[in-house]
């Protein structure tokens, strides 16, 4: 029977074996080939325009990236081909730009077109693009491989090459993708392997610049991809190719992307092919952000020094909102709404307080750390939240933070499911929780844009309603209501009396700068937190009501019992 210290000594030394991957991650010089042009494209629902292409380049340009995948061009003329040539015209360096090409034009009775020009080469020619990845399938399911041998594959291969180097300018920087990467491990090892060594053993002058796989299904094990990518390595250093690039590039599907993606690099690939951003494919991709993050937090210096990290998240973000017209679901890792909140303020969690040797990713993008308001959170959390949001206040006290959390809690009892993270979430729940909403808060709110057409069209309508009785004052069109004009136009339906005590205090609620008067950007508070929380609203009375019910009335029964205290 194994002992306890046999079993902690087995332990120890598969972790120290294991620990080698962060050392050899750490150590890793990475090649990024930035796709974000044309990854990002793939599968989605709407694709890219000449605009789209320019502003992605420019974001790509401040990360640092220079090797940068530009086109897939086809016999269609498309927006790659116009967006090419304005950018060589601009006088950008054709040294660092890709582009895609086939390395067949057809395949007829189960042999490959061996003479015909690629389409793609072809316009690489035409626009003076410089640097061509060949892309190559070798199970492809038309090609009858006992007729068109690996012989012929390798020649086929060397035949495009050889055009290349002849006919495009300058020294091209020639890549080959080996495209169905998973399926032809396979169902064809020694084929891959092959063409490899083919290609590892070409003179030194026509050798490529690398070669270029793809996990295109997101089905595999990282062990499973690793495994493939260390052999390719091994029969590439094997051959004297110590120096090619080995650049991965993974699919998602089931969660693996990332990992897998860090498995390659760990056994053998020196680079990735990827896009800033996630986006593309059927479920996106192993991006290059949350790749090199994980280089950075595991002490890789180089990837500092070839880029600059520090916009990452901003590019990432910027080329999410310009592929599909939104922000980046919060939840997204590094770049997402909610990658930096700071949760608990304790340790030992994902989103707590971090201990002085862990990566502080809000610190490396030059952001403050948005702390989360749920019942999770201590009182002191919640007034520093109050602090960051709206500056320092007297008000802001873990006192306060007691007294919101009580509210929280009695709303979940209450069936009322709202947020209280963003800055009108907070001011609300601050103000119900006996809060005196303050100037700041007002300022900070209305300077919130809401880009809605149905909400801009519900504010419009209650405005109009403003105006009516703001024409029945003597001081017209200065923004603000006297109580009994604001009473007799918005709250008349949910207090039965102006000249009750209750209701006159109560409206000292929404006074928030005691002039005796509602300002709209002090009625607008309240409007744009019920458009916040209740997205659903149909109409101006509906939003009303839901402004009143469930956040003004609240604050003015506090301003009540307020008011009610022996003094």
């Amino acid at each position: 029977m194994t002992t306890i210290d046999e079993t902690v000594a087995q332990i120890q030394e598969d972790v120290v074996k294991e620990l080698e991957k962060r050392q050899r991650l750490r150590e890793l010089d990475l090649f990024v080939l930035d796709n974000s042009i044309r990854e990002s494209t793939v599968g989605q629902l709407r694709g890219h325009t000449l605009e789209n292409k320019f502003k992605i380049f420019e974001e790509v340009k401040n990360c640092g990236f220079k090797n940068i995948v530009v086109a897939s061009f086809a016999h269609m003329t498309r927006v790659d081909d116009e967006f090419v040539q304005m950018l060589l015209a601009k006088g950008e360096d054709p040294k660092t730009l890709f582009s895609f090409s086939e390395v067949t034009e057809s395949v007829k009775k189960g042999i490959p077109d061996t003479t015909t020009v690629p389409i793609g080469l072809k316009k690489m020619q035409q626009f003076r693009l410089q640097n061509p990845i060949l892309e190559i399938d070798l199970v492809d399911k038309r090609v009858n491989y006992e007729k068109f041998t690996t012989e012929d594959v390798c020649q086929l291969l060397l035949h495009w090459i050889e055009w290349s180097m002849k006919y495009l300018p300058g020294d091209p920087k020639i890549l080959v993708n080996l495209r169905d990467f998973p399926d032809a491990m396979i169902q064809s090892l020694k084929r891959v392997i092959a063409v490899v060594q083919f290609l590892a053993n070409l003179p030194e002058k026509k050798r490529p610049f690398g070669i270029m796989f793809e996990e295109p299904t997101g089905r595999y094990l990282p062990e499973e991809v690793g495994a493939w990518t260390a052999g390719v390595r091994k029969t590439m250093q094997q051959n004297g190719w110590e120096a090619g690039k080995l650049l991965a590039h993974v699919h998602k599907r089931y969660a693996l992307g990332e990992v897998v993606q860090l498995e390659c690099l760990v056994n053998g690939a020196n680079g990735i092919w990827a896009g800033v951003c996630e986006e593309g494919a059927a479920m996106g991709h192993a991006c290059s952000i949350v790749t090199l993050i994980n280089l950075i937090r595991m002490g890789n210096k180089k990837v500092l020094e070839s880029y600059d990290c520090s916009y990452l998240r901003t590019a990432a973000i910027n080329v999410t909102r310009i592929t599909t017209g939104r922000d980046p679901h919060p939840k997204q890792v590094i770049y997402g709404d909610r990658a930096l909140d700071l949760s608990f303020d304790f340790g030992g969690i994902g989103g707590g307080i971090l201990a002085k040797c862990e990566f502080d990713m809000a610190k490396f993008f030059g952001e403050e750390a948005p702390i989360r308001i749920s019942t999770l959170a201590s009182n002191s959390l919640i007034a520093r939240r109050l602090i960051q949001l709206f500056g320092d206040n007297p008000q802001f006290t873990e006192e306060t933070g007691q007294k919101m959390k009580e509210v929280m809690i009695e709303d979940l009892k209450q069936n009322r499911k709202e947020e209280y993270m963003s800055e009108v979430g907070v001011a609300i729940l601050f103000d119900r929780a006996g809060g005196k909403l303050t100037p700041k808060m007002q300022e900070v709110i209305q300077n919130i844009e809401v880009n809605g057409v149905h909400e801009r069209e519900l504010l419009a309508n209650i405005r109009e309603i403003w105006d009516t009785w703001d024409l029945k004052e003597l001081e017209k069109g200065d923004d603000a209501l006297e109580f009994h004009s604001f009473y007799n136009g918005f709250m008349a339906p949910y207090f039965g009396c102006y000249r009750c005590d209750d209701t006159r205090q109560g409206l000292q609620a929404i006074d928030m700068d005691t002039d005796g008067l509602v300002d709209w950007g002090e009625f607008t508070v309240y409007l744009k937190w019920a458009l916040h929380q209740y997205p659903q609203i149909k109409d101006a009375d509906e939003l009303l009501s839901v402004a009143f019910r469930k956040g003004l009335i609240p604050a003015m029964r506090d301003e009540i019992l307020q008011n009610r205290k022996p003094k």
